[in-house]
């Protein structure tokens, strides 16, 4: 008997790559029904999960920044905690704490929401500058130290932080430590009047539990899939000229003299 023809590994992986794509773009048409007139938004926060990185969202309260975060976690096979950061908020309610086991003669760590996979932190600019900082480790590194141990964060660890804006009072700007391990910043704005429509039409359905039983319905999203799909993304091809232009508006941000006097003014100012 014959042995089977081989199949070349880039024909193997090409039905794969397209029933990726038919899923994030299904999550992606499910996400904007959630989330109406936020399409920058909704783009950003599928860039931070393939990415592997953060999202820092500032816009004013109520421009769906919570529900955009709770929207995501509804469909993907992976637990969600939210933080409400507030002026008297510990860095052991974030990290978690040991406790003492006398019965038992020893500390026992318990975790906090820190280690839940997907993370809001909520008003992350109401809590100061040392609840704050508790983030950078676990954001950097992928891991929380407590005490004289180290502990390893989820493989997939999504930190979605809202603030809003500065001038409202009782807000801390973020240092620029904590600003660094985010990707991206994304502003919201207030939707356009049809949006606004749309919104109105959903929270009705919404209050009726329509909706709510339509999003329930939907499968979730294995992990598996989301790290296939980072794979995918890192394997892309990148020209070196598009990674020299890259570097260049780097340099350009951190000294533009080089390249334009008045460019550089600008971003002085």
């Amino acid at each position: 008997m014959n042995a089977p023809p081989l199949i070349p590994s880039e024909t193997a992986a090409a039905p794969d790559m397209a029933r990726l794509h038919a899923v994030f773009v299904a999550l992606r048409d499910s996400l904007s029904r959630r989330i109406v007139g936020q399409a920058a938004l909704v783009e950003r926060l599928l860039i931070a999960l393939l990415a592997d990185g953060h999202l820092l969202v500032e816009g004013a309260p109520g421009l769906a920044k919570t529900t955009a975060i709770r929207a995501l976690a509804a469909r993907l096979e992976a637990d969600f905690a939210r933080v409400q950061f507030t002026p008297d908020l510990l860095p052991a309610d974030l990290t978690g704490t040991e406790i003492w086991r006398p019965q038992e003669g020893r500390f026992e760590f318990v975790p906090g929401p820190i280690f839940h996979p997907i993370l809001l932190a909520d008003e992350i600019n109401r809590a100061p500058a040392k609840v704050q900082s508790a983030l950078l480790e676990a954001m950097g590194e992928r891991q929380v130290t407590v005490g004289r141990h180290t502990y390893a964060l989820p493989d997939l660890f999504l930190v979605m932080a809202t603030q809003n804006p500065i001038e409202q009072e009782g807000t801390f700007p973020l240092p620029e430590a904590q600003l660094d391990r985010f990707l991206m910043h994304v502003r919201v704005g207030y939707p356009e009047a049809e949006a606004e429509a749309e919104i109105l039409r959903l929270a009705r359905e919404s209050a009726r539990n329509v909706l709510d039983k339509a999003e329930h319905v939907q499968d979730r999203i294995p992990l598996q899939d989301v790290y296939a799909a980072r794979s995918a993304v890192l394997s892309l091809h990148v020209a070196p000229q598009l990674e020299r232009y890259l570097i260049e508006l780097v340099l350009a941000s951190r000294d533009a003299r080089r390249y334009d006097a008045a460019l550089a003014r600008r971003i002085a100012w």
